[in-house]
């Protein structure tokens, strides 16, 4: 399977790499000539000088996966894109797109037959390693086609993805699970301030966050991610 992948920060990046190391031929767009060349000699992606020279090297029906900012540079990039595909190829926006946007991409897009699924992308840089989950709004003929690029990228092939709905669908839900994210990071953000405030008690944030780890019902990757920093640094000076 060859696709074409436009965005290769982190997050483009490394997902190139796992579908590299899955077996799927990438060609890849970015601005940086230097992203391009540090994927093209260590995970193997096939550098491209523009979308329409990536695109040139794929065979019908194409894959067109975007990881870039929302907003007018997803939306000026679909643009340009439109003329250089034709009906049956699909274009993939995994970034962090308004869902009504999506849905409005979707109809312009179906107009010209060209497929659109919405892939709402979580797991950071961590992903690469871990797996992603993917919450993918589409049609169910969208969904089949890019699903074994799905099970590539999840953390495991049964599990980590799912066709949430409709076009849109993905990225509504995407935008759910980014407010029950921040929820909880401002939550932790909130006891910790008021067991640092405790100054009476002396207390020991890396350890109790630690502890929390362990049975405790508050226990969570976020939570994990927030003990193993006080580890490296109990004032947490490097972060904003």
């Amino acid at each position: 399977m060859k696709i074409c992948m436009i965005g290769l920060g982190k997050m483009g990046g490394n997902m190139a790499t796992r579908l590299c190391r899955g077996g799927v031929s990438v060609v890849g767009y970015d601005r940086s000539p230097d992203v391009l060349n540090t994927l093209a000699q260590e995970a193997g992606v096939i550098s491209s000088s523009s979308p329409a020279q990536a695109i040139a090297q794929l065979s019908v029906p194409r894959i067109v996966w975007l990881m870039l900012p929302s907003g007018a540079v997803t939306e000026s990039q679909i643009a340009e894109l439109i003329p250089l595909l034709q009906p049956g190829d699909i274009i993939v926006d995994g970034g962090n797109s308004n869902y009504h946007d999506s849905q409005r991409r979707g109809a312009l897009l179906a107009k010209e037959g060209i497929g659109f699924m919405d892939a709402g992308t979580s797991g950071g840089i961590w992903g690469l390693k871990n797996g992603y989950c993917m919450m993918v709004g589409a049609t169910p003929e969208v969904a089949t086609t890019v699903a074994p690029l799905l099970r590539i990228l999840a953390a495991a092939p049964d599990r980590g993805w799912a066709h949430v709905g409709p076009v849109g669908a993905g990225h509504f839900v995407k935008m759910v699970h980014n407010g029950i994210e921040y929820g909880m990071m401002q939550a932790l953000a909130e006891g910790l301030t008021l067991l640092e405030g405790k100054q009476e008690f002396a207390l020991d944030l890396a350890k109790i966050t630690a502890l929390w780890q362990e049975g405790s019902v508050v226990r969570s990757w976020l939570l994990d991610l927030t003990a193993e920093a006080l580890q490296a640094d109990t004032a947490l000076a490097d972060i904003a």
